[in-house]
């Protein structure tokens, strides 16, 4: 028989951002107070879990997030940049519907494409990288529980990929709250379920710079 093996996919928690702006990759941005206490609060839901490897994406929030899970596991952090948030020409400006960089003649051009996006990494692109880091998790807890930590829009993108849904789609109504988890779950190599839980709550995904 095959063995089971399970991905996590946990966004990270919330992040200290008082300008409300869309920081993507920017480096320099941490864990709220909430965020911190969202990562403990997913560490004490998953201690009885049988995780035996913890990555995470390269940016602050998501190893900050990570630290606490892999503390109670006793493991380390591994870091895979596969993992990070998307690319988006809107870095470091407010982007809320109706207020800020959507209404500067400016950055019209780069909203020519939404099903691409024009305005930064391609939904496909960012699929297939977080594929290559979900199976190398799988390989490497192999039998038993792996824990991804990355962003938002990677997560959404992959678990729609992998259920054979458009890429595109209105980021209103992404499942994939702050410190929630998509959990991947495998026999051998072979995709059998997904499973989305939210041990921390749930959070608007409207909430630019969550």
């Amino acid at each position: 028989m095959s063995e089971t093996t399970i991905v996590h996919l946990l966004r990270h928690g919330e992040v200290h951002n008082p300008d409300k702006i869309l920081y993507g990759r920017l480096p320099g941005f941490k864990l709220s107070d909430r965020g911190q206490r969202q990562a403990l609060t997913v560490a004490e839901a998953v201690a009885k879990h049988d995780i035996t490897h913890v990555v995470a994406s390269p940016l602050q929030r998501a190893q900050e997030t990570a630290a606490p899970i892999a503390a109670a596991h006793r493991l380390d952090v591994d870091t895979d940049e596969r993992l990070i948030e998307a690319d988006n020409q809107f870095e470091g400006e407010r982007v809320a519907v109706g207020d800020g960089a959507l209404r500067q003649p400016k950055h019209w051009p780069k909203l020519v494409n939404p099903f691409r996006p024009s305005w930064g990494e391609p939904y496909v692109e960012i699929a297939h990288r977080m594929l290559g880091a979900i199976y190398r998790a799988r390989q490497a807890a192999e039998g038993h529980e792996a824990l991804c930590v990355s962003h938002q829009l990677p997560i959404w993108t992959v678990r729609r990929f992998l259920e054979a849904k458009r890429l595109w789609h209105d980021p209103r109504v992404r499942q994939c709250s702050l410190a929630s988890l998509t959990s991947l779950v495998f026999e051998g190599e072979e995709l059998v379920r997904i499973v989305y839980s939210e041990p921390a709550g749930t959070t608007d995904p409207k909430v630019t710079g969550a």
